[in-house]
């Protein structure tokens, strides 16, 4: 593990706090606010940005917000279930190919897939 700066770390507990409230919020967090944060405030290669979202959300740690979800009667466990077994599955399928690409070719497809993502949501009614 690499030493860190002050302001290495202080961007960090910035991203990854961004991340939890937007996950609790939202649902969202690795891609949208962690992935970005690295690359534009860490200066991080997309790839690494990416390696780094997918660890952290190895762990649990969205448990307490999950927990909080399920409490109210908004998680569907059987969909769940379903969900994680494709995500872990084809997250695997999909770094294969991540890792192989060029840093700027994924940086696009990722801009890509917000971006239509966004105009989608924006105009739906």
């Amino acid at each position: 593990m690499s030493e860190m700066s002050l302001t290495q770390l202080m961007l960090l507990i910035l991203i990854g706090s961004a991340a939890g409230f937007a996950s609790g919020l939202l649902g969202i967090g690795g891609a949208i606010i962690m992935v970005p944060g690295m690359i534009y405030l860490l200066h991080m290669p997309q790839q690494a940005a990416q390696g780094t979202s997918l660890a952290v959300m190895l762990l649990p740690i969205g448990i307490f917000a999950a927990l909080q979800y399920y409490q109210k009667g908004f998680v569907n466990l059987s969909y769940a279930v379903v969900l994680i077994i494709a995500f872990v599955i084809s997250s695997y399928f999909g770094s294969l190919l991540a890792v192989h690409l060029q840093g700027r070719t994924l940086h696009k497809i990722f801009a890509i897939l917000l971006l239509l993502v966004g105009i989608k949501m924006f105009f739906d009614k």
